[in-house]
């Protein structure tokens, strides 16, 4: 199976390789050659933009493996964890949520207030820190069947999504893409689930900021509590 890496990068292409933790990470992975990488360099477009065209372009991959910039890669065994995985899902990440909470604000979150699920619904582990090697945040037992799962990390067959005609909302450009991008999933009969992969993340994300609150706005009226 050829594993086709989709990311968007503020950095040119020379950066990109040089300094950035998937960059290097990638570098670090180029024994494994059914590995393979499609890029946004220098991008200012939102993320479901370029997600959705690599899904719709000709290529010989199938699996595609959506990720930030700012991931360390730490698993030398990421294609066969990525074929394990998929497998069982139809679409995979590396942490997430058992259940939709009616009034969730995040995969973890239950509400506004930021209180965190319950461990019994969580899934996954993702570590965090500027270098690899970050301080793992453990939620819970993986592999898990989930109702949404983590946005930094989200792998998934592209014939699959073709087939069920999902694809990311472009409204949601860099929050809540992937919360949305899950229930459109589910609601397509997909299967959704957490694997054990290795990773850092270098952020812990941007809840609270003015845009997170705006686009928050948009998802509630898309996807309504009473609807969860």
């Amino acid at each position: 199976m050829l594993i086709e890496f989709v990311s968007a990068t503020r950095l040119s292409q020379e950066d990109f390789w040089k300094q950035s933790a998937l960059g290097q990470s990638l570098m670090r992975l180029g024994f494994d050659k059914r590995l393979t990488g499609s890029f946004a360099f220098q991008n200012t477009r939102g993320l479901p933009e370029i997600y959705n065209h690599f899904i719709a372009a000709d290529s010989e991959s199938d699996a595609l493996v959506f990720v930030h910039d700012d991931v360390w890669i730490e698993d030398y065994y990421f294609a066969d964890r990525v074929i394990d995985a998929l497998g069982r899902f139809d679409v995979v990440g590396l942490a997430g949520n058992r259940r939709c909470p009616p009034e969730h604000s995040a995969w973890c979150f239950v509400d506004d207030a930021f209180t965190p699920d319950r461990r019994e619904n969580l899934s996954g582990a993702v570590a965090h820190g500027k270098t690899p090697m970050g301080k793992l945040a453990h939620f819970g037992e993986t592999p898990a069947a989930c109702e949404l799962l983590d946005g930094l990390m989200l792998i998934a067959r592209k014939s699959r999504l073709r087939e069920t005609a999902v694809r990311f909302d472009e409204r949601f450009a860099f929050h809540f893409y992937d919360l949305d991008f899950c229930r459109t999933a589910r609601s397509a009969g997909l299967a959704l689930g957490t694997w054990p992969i290795a990773v850092t993340h270098q952020s812990n994300g941007a809840f609270g900021s003015s845009a997170w609150r705006a686009t928050r706005e948009r998802y509630r009226e898309k996807w309504p509590t009473s609807a969860a």
